[in-house]
């Protein structure tokens, strides 16, 4: 499916890229509601289409607030004791030179190692990049193994990558997930 998250800074939880504060965030399973209109609103991607059924998608925001920062969906794969990212991206107002925060792309990330763990797949989480150009950027960003395989560009994070990952961020989880 895609990638459109760039990872722009490691943060515990988002900061506000015009004043440097650091404000708490959230995450919980999105609603059908809440996704459906959204590539109208600017996003990438369709985030009601029917091949992620299947997936559990998961919001960020800023805590106390109903705001999509960004979106991640990962579907478990219980034969290879992993999380597939089948897709990711930041928010429309969290993309290019004025976005409204800093640390969206990792902290998804860090969210699907999180339901990686609680799986007992160790943070294994594997994805389909775009490019060698994304596969690259993966690697240097999140520690991410490129492996080939059925996809040209399928990459790996591994456990240690996934702890790095987690140890970087505060994850709230806000009840529905």
């Amino acid at each position: 499916m895609g990638v459109d998250v760039g990872i722009d800074k490691f943060t515990p939880c988002l900061e506000d890229t015009r004043t440097g504060e650091i404000v708490e965030s959230t995450y919980s399973l999105a609603s059908r509601d809440e996704l459906k209109g959204l590539k109208k609103k600017g996003w990438a991607f369709n985030w009601s289409a029917a091949d992620l059924k299947n997936a559990e998608i998961y919001k960020l925001n800023v805590k106390g607030t109903s705001e999509i920062q960004g979106l991640i969906a990962i579907t478990p794969q219980e034969r290879d004791k992993a999380m597939y990212v089948n897709i990711v991206e930041s928010a429309p107002h969290n993309k290019g030179k004025d976005k409204q925060y800093y640390g969206v792309g990792g902290h998804l990330f860090a969210i699907a190692t999180q339901k990686s763990v609680e799986k007992g797949y160790g943070g294994f989480l594997f994805l389909d990049a775009k490019n060698m150009e994304l596969v690259e950027y993966y690697k240097e960003k999140l520690g991410a193994q490129w492996i080939g395989g059925p996809h040209q560009y399928r990459i790996l994070i591994d456990e240690r990558a996934a702890w790095d990952l987690l140890n970087k961020y505060t994850l709230e989880a806000n009840g529905n997930d």
